[in-house]
């Protein structure tokens, strides 16, 4: 998948958010995820596409992210650390997890530490039927990008 952006009006300043995340879950395998989409922080709005995918056992979910924005900060400080964070609504838009159907809502935090240090974070949370999708994903290998930068 390539973000080919839209929305972001040329020479605003405003950056797309992006994240890819690989991630081993201590006794519940290993899982991948990634996405990316536009956002504008003035007017609380941000939207995108999520995937997630877990082996063991074996998933693949999509989501759409926004369109809102809960929360979000160029101040917060998480795992000890400075940087951007944005917590915002989800949506399944698909999925192979018969537990977890389309339409189920949950919520993800955004979070990218800045200073070069290599602590950044996404977290799924989700309604009932989805809570095997609810994931953290965290640390050095983890590579996000959460407004402003």
């Amino acid at each position: 998948m390539n973000y080919t952006g839209s929305g972001i009006p040329p020479g605003s300043g405003i950056p797309p958010w992006g994240f890819h995340a690989p991630q081993s879950f201590p006794g519940r395998g290993r899982g991948f995820a990634w996405g990316w989409g536009d956002v504008n922080l003035e007017t609380n709005w941000i939207s995108g596409r999520i995937c997630q995918r877990v082996w063991g056992p074996a998933s693949i979910i999509a989501v759409k992210v926004g369109p809102r924005i809960k929360f979000h900060s160029h101040y917060a400080v998480k795992w000890g650390y400075p940087g951007n964070i944005i917590k915002t609504s989800l949506t399944v838009t698909a999925s192979t997890d018969p537990a977890c159907t389309v339409g189920t809502r949950g919520h993800v935090t955004m979070y990218a530490s800045y200073n070069g240090v290599r602590s950044d974070s996404m977290q799924f949370f989700f309604g009932a039927g989805c809570r095997d999708q609810d994931h953290i994903y965290h640390g050095p290998r983890v590579a996000a990008q959460v407004p402003p930068l």
